[in-house]
Parts: structure tokens; C-alpha cells; sequence
């Protein structure tokens, strides 16, 4: 498949090819986002946020707010990365399991240079919001954080994008409060995992040594190698600093047994429901999700369309931010891609 720009300075060859911070900086962003190596980053993020070296990661980290909202009759403060213009189409980016906004470090500020408005929203249980009042963190949970994030902020049906895990919770989303979307973005979605969906009951050492494993930077960086497509070691280890940055908050292990306990995402006999547009982005050398999948879930979902990003693994927002942001872009404002 062929993909056309009309982007200034690079070609889909060099789009493609050009290491990932690279690719924003040849769109003309690198000038605006480079100031984020010396910005200041909000009081309750880690303290190891510092260790982080890339510009954009930097950059999207010292944009994360936390918004107040009320779940449960429980006050807690939510965090996102809110956009900076208000537009007819607002942009929901949700995120990858056990993972956080800073995953749309390079493909967020492409979004918004197309004039979308755009959100980031940390899902309840991952990310950095304020959860020292812990709320259950199962889907039901999850499920109504989101709502009552929209419900107080968004206000208006939103173009819900979903990777991996996050492409479960949108539909998942989707089905419960179709008044809230308007279309579906889902990438390498995961969504026909073996969850059983119902509670289970780990051993709670086991629990919280998997948890603790889950964390570690060996693990983490062996699984970057097959979540990302041609990255460095030096880029892995920062990546990795990235990704594990949520897992230091002090909630975060009991918010990630918990979800364990909660049996997890099981959306298969949802996706049929889906009435909203869907557009399918599937990686070409995604290691996580086989191919056949996406080809699934495009022939199961009652409407949508699907692209391929070539050159591109699990992430393709971070392997391929200019390819990705282009076909949302479209998506959102031509129903075209």
C-alpha cells in the first residue's frame, strides 16, 4: 500500500526510515519541542522523569495536568495532557496496558499542528494520575472513570483511538455509551485475548511478584525489542525510563493486582455491537498481534475501514508518528484515509 503526503521536508521513504525523534523534528516540530530538555515538570510526577532524555517524551511530560472529577462519590484527580485548541471533533488518545500518555509523546504534537483537538487521557490504574484513595481498577471501573472524564471535560462525541489493550477499552467504551463517540481509531488492537473476563483470586505473593517482575528494566527492555521496530539500545533504555515511569507512583502495584484479580478485558462478543466508523491500523512487523487478527476485526466490525504502516511494529505512534498521525488526521476530518 502506498501512502501520499503533502509534507514539507521528508518523504515517505525518509518518514519511514529516519530514526523516531527524527521524523517529528523533519515535519518542523523539532524547534518547538526541543525546549522540553530544560522545561520544568509537574511536582507529582517521579522524580526520575529527569533521567528521561528524549525531547519529545520531556516535552509531553511537562504537559501532563491532573484534572479533578468525581467517581464513585470519590474525588480524585485525573491526568491527561489537554489539548490547546477547542475544535467540532475532539481526539481522545488512549493508551497501551499498563502504560501512559507519554506513549503519544511523537504522534501528539503532529495532531495538533493538523488542528485537531487533542487529548491524551490516562486510563484509571495506569498513568499518573492521583489514586491514593485507591477505586477499584477493574473494566467496569475503567469503563466509568473515562465516562465521567468525558462527561466533565470532552463534553461532545469523541474519535476514540485505541492501541493494543487500549483498542479493547475503547470498544469496550464504545458499546456501553455509544452517545460518547463518535468514531473509532483501533491499533494493533488487542481484543481477542484469552481474558477470561470474570474475577480470579491470584495468591497474593504471586500477585505481587509478577507485578514487581512486570516493572523490572530487564523485562522491560526485552520487551521493547519486540514492541518497537529498529530501536538502538540507547533509545531502548530510554524508552524504557519512559514506560516504566507511571510503575514508581506508590498506587501503581495495587492498581495492577487488582486489575489482575478483575479477570481483565474480554470484548470479543462486543465488537459486533459497534455501531460507530472504525478505521483498523494494523503494524507490518507487529510481533504482538498477528496480522490475521486486525484482518478479523476488520471483517467483524459492521463498519470500518483498515491501512497498513509498513516499516512499523506494535507501536506504530511511536515507530511511525507522522504515518499514523496522517490516516487519524484524515480519518477524523474526511471520514477518509
Amino acid at each position: 500500500m502506498t501512502l501520499k503526503w503533502c509534507l514539507p521536508s521528508l518523504s515517505l521513504h525518509q518518514l519511514t526510515r529516519t530514526p523516531m525523534a527524527a521524523k517529528c523534528e523533519g515535519l518542523g516540530l523539532g524547534g518547538v519541542l526541543s525546549d522540553g530538555n530544560s522545561g520544568a515538570f509537574p511536582s507529582f510526577l517521579p522524580k526520575e522523569v529527569g533521567k528521561i532524555k528524549d525531547p519529545f517524551a520531556r516535552t509531553m511530560a511537562s504537559k501532563i495536568e491532573r484534572l479533578p472529577m468525581t467517581l464513585s462519590e470519590t474525588r480524585i484527580m485525573s491526568s491527561c495532557v489537554k489539548p490547546v485548541i477547542r475544535k467540532k471533533n475532539p481526539v481522545v488518545l488512549l493508551h497501551c496496558f499498563d502504560s501512559s500518555c507519554l506513549e503519544w509523546s511523537y504522534a501528539f504534537p503532529l495532531l495538533e499542528e493538523a488542528g485537531l483537538e487533542t487529548w491524551a487521557v490516562d486510563v484509571l490504574g495506569w498513568g499518573f494520575s492521583d489514586l491514593d484513595s485507591l477505586p477499584p481498577c477493574n473494566v467496569q471501573t475503567k469503563r466509568s472513570h473515562l465516562y465521567q472524564f468525558w462527561k466533565t471535560y470532552i463534553k461532545r462525541p469523541m474519535v476514540l483511538v485505541g492501541p493494543s489493550l487500549g483498542a479493547a477499552v475503547a470498544v469496550d467504551f464504545a458499546v456501553n455509551h455509544p452517545e460518547a463517540v463518535e468514531k473509532l481509531v483501533l491499533i494493533n488492537a488487542c481484543v481477542y485475548s484469552k481474558c477470561t473476563g470474570h474475577p480470579t483470586k491470584l495468591p497474593k505473593v504471586v500477585a505481587y511478584a509478577g507485578v514487581s517482575l512486570l516493572k523490572s528494566i530487564p523485562l522491560r527492555l526485552v520487551a521493547n525489542k519486540l514492541i518497537f521496530n529498529g530501536l538502538s539500545l540507547a533509545r531502548n533504555l530510554d524508552w524504557t525510563n519512559v514506560g516504566r515511569l507511571h510503575c514508581l507512583l506508590p498506587w501503581w502495584e495495587d492498581a495492577t493486582v487488582n486489575f489482575m484479580n478483575s479477570g481483565g478485558y474480554n470484548v470479543i462478543s462486543q465488537i459486533k455491537q459497534v455501531k460507530h466508523r472504525a478505521l483498523v491500523i494494523a503494524g507490518e512487523d507487529d510481533r504482538i498481534i498477528c496480522y490475521k487478527d486486525a484482518v478479523r476485526l476488520h471483517c467483524e466490525l459492521p463498519n470500518a475501514i483498515m491501512r497498513i504502516i509498513t516499516d512499523s511494529g506494535h507501536l506504530p505512534h511511536v515507530d511511525n508518528p507522522a504515518s499514523v498521525s496522517k490516516l487519524i488526521t484524515d480519518f477524523v476530518l474526511h471520514d477518509s484515509c
